[in-house]
């Protein structure tokens, strides 16, 4: 085969060590090297001195992501490969092995590189997951406030649709602070709620003691401290977010599609929508489309498999919001979906239509036009209209068609 690259290296990454093969046309060297930032300068001064111009490794957790950092200070290419596009062969597996197929592989031309923002961008990238992972803690406290409430016989969940509002925030301080009388405790509602004076005094009469009491005030306060560490966050990220103002508001045009929505979906593909030929390269990256599996002519059902699992939940979640808008494209083919596959499957095609609405409207601009909820009956009006007196024959009415005036 035609050699691509001649002087290059390929490493198999772990935790502590990094094998390293280096391929040139005088020779082939294989060196182990730890993975402390002093070890890793030596050995991108080794490829330096043997002049290696392209270096490969694959995608392991985050254990490449020193490698890289240390390599981008440098003049070398790093690519990072995806780990099932270059599966050596069974029962032959070691790590000077892996380490000369991933050398051979990338100097016959043979790999394809992965999507790697840049060392700003992933530092964006790191402060949105943060801010997601604590508001799913914020969301698993809350819900640990709930379990305690129900083990004490406090039952505001079944009269308040958020006891973590303000008057069931208040609710809650006064039992943490030792309150039993239900009466004291229903008047700390500052606000109209639809449950009755009664129905608040009888859900807020329970068995709390100290435990109670202690348990409740410890994850009160840890809720605060989410809550101020979140707000720290948005500030950051809104911070860091500021030259992309103009794409986020148009995100926030789509329906489902919210501002922190808009900031974790552009932190996550970047607005510089070169780096993918096409809207079904980018669904196809982000695993938001189903498989492909075809042998003897018949198509096998196969997954989306996993993405970026922050992206597609996401996805997810504007895709929910949308199906509970008004009036939009997205809530009725939501709805058409699930009427055939389900739930889960029609919120993945959904996500799929606002990734490739996202990719159209920070590649080419402009804001985003709905396409109605009537879409899918005028794109087949005759055949909507032919099911609607279907259904109506068979319910026992006589059903006479006439253009309206």
């Amino acid at each position: 085969m035609k050699v691509v690259h001649q002087w290059c290296c390929g490493l198999d990454v772990h935790q502590r060590s990094v094998t390293a093969c280096l391929i040139t046309p005088e020779r082939r060297e294989l060196r182990t090297f730890g993975t402390t930032t002093t070890e890793l300068r030596a050995f991108t001064e080794w490829l330096q001195e043997a002049r290696c111009t392209h270096v490969a490794m694959e995608s392991t957790g985050i254990y490449w992501e020193p490698i890289f950092n240390i390599i981008e200070e440098t003049q070398i290419v790093a690519m990072l490969v995806n780990a099932r596009h270059m599966k050596a062969l069974p029962g032959r597996k070691t790590d000077v092995k892996d380490a000369e197929w991933i050398a051979d592989l990338l100097r016959h031309g043979l790999l394809r590189g992965s999507f790697v923002p840049t060392k700003e961008w992933r530092e964006l990238r790191q402060a949105v997951h943060e801010r997601r992972n604590l508001i799913e803690e914020r969301a698993r406290v809350a819900n640990r406030v709930m379990k305690l409430l129900e083990t004490g016989n406090v039952k505001l969940k079944s009269v308040i649709s958020d006891v973590l509002g303000v008057s069931g925030r208040a609710m809650l301080e006064a039992i943490a602070r030792g309150e039993t009388d239900p009466k004291v405790i229903a008047s700390h509602v500052k606000t109209r709620l639809k449950a009755t004076t009664e129905q608040i005094e009888q859900a807020a009469e329970g068995l709390t003691g100290p435990h109670h009491q202690f348990m409740l005030t410890m994850q009160l306060r840890h809720l605060d401290q989410l809550g101020e560490m979140i707000d720290l966050f948005d500030m950051e990220i809104e911070r860091r977010m500021h030259p992309f103002l103009g794409e986020i508001a148009r995100l926030d045009g789509i329906p489902g599609v919210g501002v922190r929505s808009a900031q974790e979906i552009i932190a996550e593909i970047g607005v510089d929508m070169s780096r993918f030929p096409s809207a079904n390269h980018l669904c196809s990256w982000a695993k938001m489309c189903p498989g492909l599996k075809e042998s003897g002519g018949k198509r096998a059902k196969v997954g989306t498999g996993q993405g970026n699992r922050y992206l597609r939940s996401t996805l997810a979640e504007a895709a929910w919001a949308a199906s509970h808008t008004k009036k939009s494209y997205l809530r009725s083919q939501f709805w058409r979906i699930k009427g055939r596959r389900g739930d889960k499957r029609a919120v993945v095609a959904v996500g799929h239509s606002i990734l490739r609405i996202c990719y159209y409207l920070l590649r080419d601009g402009g804001t985003y036009q709905d396409l109605g909820p009537n879409y899918f009956d005028e794109r087949a009006r005759d055949q909507a209209t032919k099911s609607a007196v279907r259904r109506l024959e068979r319910l026992g009415y006589q059903v006479t068609l006439g253009e309206a005036a």
